[in-house]
């Protein structure tokens, strides 16, 4: 039977050597329900790092649990077998439990398209992979939007209905009339108490001095972050060519522009920017994923298992005991 998988797989993509399947993102926007594209870009990425060389991302030992039917005789510890005629696997650091908060920014800036997709779509999509990716593995994911302040607050859970209310929450339709990450990440921080991941898409239009003190914030109170910048294409290189009128989506003005005029200085800008936010990012030790709308979205699922290969979790030892992990 032919999955949606299939027919969204570009053709002889296979896996390119990082677990990707280059599925088209407008392609994948003609799907309406935000859960299949989910499914479909999870599906796709697993399929992808099967091929690879890639067959897992953890090698931290943690510690030793009793065989049970179905697990992977590879990682069977044959010394400790010997020793006690028991079957005991090696247990990992990835086969602990995560809590992760995505946050999104929606407001005017992220409306934002020069072709048919945009970058609040994009992100979104993108959102609702990371969800669905961390439901399938029972981690506790919740979900936090924000326009010009915090929308909706959903604490990160694993337990039957989590990911519908989040896919519920990001089918809302943005109102907001500005972008001001200041105060929603300011509340953001005072609002997330317990440490865990904070996965942030946004289009970081904002001062760099404001991301790296926000930022920064979030760093001091034991948080790991893995910062995805979204954009347009054309933000990035300037593609326009011919004077027009623009109207900025946030104040409403209309200016005219001769892009030839115009674009040194903008790219210059732009990579000014660009470099400090990246900069900053790395001075507080936070992962960085710059992503733009024409990128398969598979590719952020290999940061975030990077991200967390790297910099490792910080997991809730005592969920043992029916005590943690927000469940």
């Amino acid at each position: 039977m032919t999955t949606p998988l299939d027919r969204l797989q570009s053709s002889g993509s296979g896996a390119r050597g990082r677990g990707e399947t280059a599925i088209d993102p407008q392609a994948l926007m003609r799907i309406k329900s935000l859960e299949l594209r989910a499914r479909v870009v999870v599906e796709g990425f697993v399929t992808g790092l099967h091929r690879s060389p890639f067959h897992g991302f953890s090698v931290e030992f943690s510690e030793y649990r009793q065989y049970s039917p179905g697990d992977d005789p590879r990682y069977l510890d044959w010394r400790l077998y010997a020793r006690s005629d028991r079957y005991y696997i090696k247990r990992f650091e990835d086969e602990t439990n995560l809590r992760c908060s995505v946050v999104l920014d929606m407001s005017r800036s992220m409306g934002y398209g020069s072709g048919p997709v945009t970058k609040a779509e994009y992100a979104r999509t993108l959102a609702a992979t990371i969800a669905y990716f961390l439901t399938l593995q029972r981690d506790a994911v919740g979900l936090i939007t924000f326009e010009d302040r915090v929308v909706d607050v959903l604490p990160p859970r694993h337990r039957p209905g989590q990911l519908r209310r989040m896919l519920a929450m990001l089918e809302r339709t943005p109102t907001g009339r500005a972008t001001d990450l200041a105060g929603p990440l300011e509340e953001i921080a005072a609002t997330l108490r317990r440490r865990g991941l904070i996965v942030l898409v946004s289009d970081l239009l904002a001062p760099i001095d404001l991301l790296r003190t926000r930022l920064g914030s979030l760093k001091a109170r034991g948080h790991d972050l893995l910062v995805v910048r979204v954009l347009d294409p054309a933000e990035v290189d300037f593609r326009f060519e011919t004077p027009a009128m623009f109207h900025d989506v946030e104040s409403g003005r209309e200016l005219y522009i001769d892009p030839g005029a115009a674009r040194a200085e903008y790219l210059r800008r732009f990579a000014e920017h660009a470099a400090g936010v990246e900069r900053a990012c790395a001075d507080l030790g936070i992962e960085f994923a710059p992503m733009t709308t024409d990128r398969p979205l598979d590719t952020v699922l290999f940061d975030f298992l990077k991200a967390r290969e790297r910099r490792g979790r910080r997991p809730d030892r005592r969920r043992k005991s029916g005590q943690g992990g927000g469940r």
